[in-house]
């Protein structure tokens, strides 16, 4: 499999590259991350794994830029971020290219991913000018309260590889106009997306003469990941991935009483009723279970269907996938790429042997693709299983195409099964029916963080609050208020009377 790789020089990616962004020249570190495309097997680079004396360098160098950095006004702190999201503009054809090749989504999915970038900047530069607080009528007499709120410090965010850039820059992006400075460690298993990453953003920073230190790249597996976590030079960790990652994260940033911001798991569920259009509902469960080979957190992991019709949507599910097109993710007509690497095929066939183990009924085979086509072994085929809900195969997370179907007698019956998992980010319902809406939307309806009507589980737009409960870890990202979670508030009471009454009446004579 051929692939040109041209737009790699144009990232100003090298065969090796420095996993460190202080200013530094060059890595002292003699461990090097390859990082391995899953799409034809070949090295495309490695970068440096930063040790704790580059970590300490990237430390003070983020200390030491965050004291000129939230001192700015936020308007032009939202000026760095416009041109940046301009930069990206310019290179959204090559940076989606990588993301593509080194992560193995759909060229389509590589070119949105970098939207989606554009898009928070888009946002946070609005932002900038709507850092809002509130004021509060006092109790005593000529007083005056209200809140404001204050940068944090140094932001640390732990990305994952299914998103290597967008997550980073939702963070970063409104971290950025809030005031803070950025550590970012992006996933070792795609560490190029960090580096181009930080190439585009480092020539912005010094066009406007401003120190690299605002936003700064570590490099390496868990181990560099706890540098941070364990740090109380960091305030704030978001990290993204599963959710046995997250409770360890957790665990150690709330041990030293540090805020975190976990974005994990989901088991995501559509709910089919008898009142949905079906054309809809295959657009948007097809994508959804094999959108980035049902490797988003996002992804479709079960479609639950009213009895009444479950036959008449697997039959038309079983038509669409033999029309799904796998193959090199460069291609514009291929619709799904590979896993990631041989340890996502490896937990796919294990998912699979649980599936018939447990009961499953494949309704539409899976396994691993075989030829020089796809000679990086990571290649499968996206596949159905009709299940029952309480299988414990079904109530995990696998992150791979496999999608498990299962049917209802009424709404209330649907929605039980949707919540009965212990994840809680993304659900659907497909109805045209608006009573049928409203219930799954109200109090006793879905449990999820995100719920959708008539559109699937998967593709956020940056506008809304992204994020979930239960094992999802309850944080929120992108849009909506949620650059509250990078800040820290303050309540202020001025008195600019002669006297000093106390609050609550109190008497306090001397």
């Amino acid at each position: 499999m051929a692939i040109d790789t041209r737009f790699l020089s144009k990232l100003n990616i090298k065969k090796f590259n420095n996993g460190t962004s202080t200013g530094q020249k060059s890595s002292t570190s003699k461990s090097f991350q390859p990082s391995q495309s899953p799409v034809d097997g070949n090295l495309i680079g490695a970068v440096s794994t930063t040790t704790p004396k580059e970590y300490e360098k990237v430390i003070k160098a983020a200390t030491k830029a965050f004291e000129t950095w939230r001192m700015m006004p936020a308007p032009k702190r939202g000026e760095i971020v416009r041109q940046y999201g301009e930069a990206l503009r310019r290179n959204k054809d090559p940076l989606g290219r990588l993301v593509s090749y080194e992560m193995g989504k759909s060229l389509q999915e590589g070119w949105g991913e970098v939207q989606e970038m554009i898009d928070i900047c888009d946002f946070a530069v609005g932002l900038s000018r709507q850092l809002y607080g509130l004021t509060m009528h006092s109790e005593r007499n000529l007083h005056r309260m209200y809140e404001q709120w204050h940068p944090l410090g140094i932001v640390g965010v732990v990305s994952a590889f299914n998103f290597p850039v967008a997550v980073w820059s939702w963070n970063t992006m409104l971290a950025l106009v809030c005031g803070d400075v950025v550590v970012w460690k992006p996933s070792e298993k795609t560490p190029l997306c960090g580096v181009a990453c930080m190439n585009i953003f480092h020539d912005v920073l010094k066009a406007n003469n401003l120190p690299e230190g605002i936003v700064n790249m570590i490099n390496g597996d868990y181990r560099v990941g706890e540098f941070m976590t364990k740090d109380p030079r960091v305030p704030l960790i978001s990290a993204t991935g599963s959710t046995r990652m997250g409770k360890i994260v957790g665990s150690a940033v709330a041990e030293r009483l540090g805020r975190s911001l976990l974005e994990l798991g989901g088991n995501n569920a559509i709910i089919v009723t008898p009142n949905a259009d079906l054309n809809i509902v295959l657009t948007g469960a097809v994508f959804g279970a094999v959108g980035t080979a049902g490797q988003r957190c996002t992804s479709t992991r079960r479609l639950i269907i009213h009895q009444s019709i479950f036959e008449k949507v697997t039959s038309g599910l079983i038509k669409a996938y033999k029309q799904i097109v796998i193959g090199n993710p460069l291609d514009p007509h291929v619709h799904m790429g590979p896993l990631i690497d041989l340890q996502a095929v490896f937990h796919y066939q294990k998912a699979l042997e649980a599936i018939k183990n447990q009961g499953g009924k494949m309704l539409v085979q899976g396994g691993v693709l075989k030829g020089k086509k796809y000679s990086s072994g990571c290649y499968v085929l996206p596949c159905i299983a009709h299940v029952t809900n309480e299988l414990p195969i079904v109530q995990a997370e696998t992150f791979a195409p496999i999608l498990y179907v299962m049917s209802y007698k009424d709404l209330d019956e649907a929605i039980r099964i949707q919540n009965n998992v212990p994840q809680g980010l993304s659900s659907a319902i497909m109805t045209d029916s608006i009573k049928e809406a409203e219930r799954f939307l109200s109090t006793a309806g879905s449990d999820c963080g995100i719920a959708n009507v008539n559109i699937g589980t998967s593709g956020a737009e940056i506008g809304g609050a992204f994020g979930g409960e239960k094992e999802t870890g309850g944080g929120r990202e992108s849009g909506s208020d949620a650059w509250k979670a990078y800040m820290r508030r303050q309540t202020n009471t001025i008195n600019w009377s002669k006297d000093l009454p106390l609050a609550q009446g109190i008497k306090f004579v001397i």
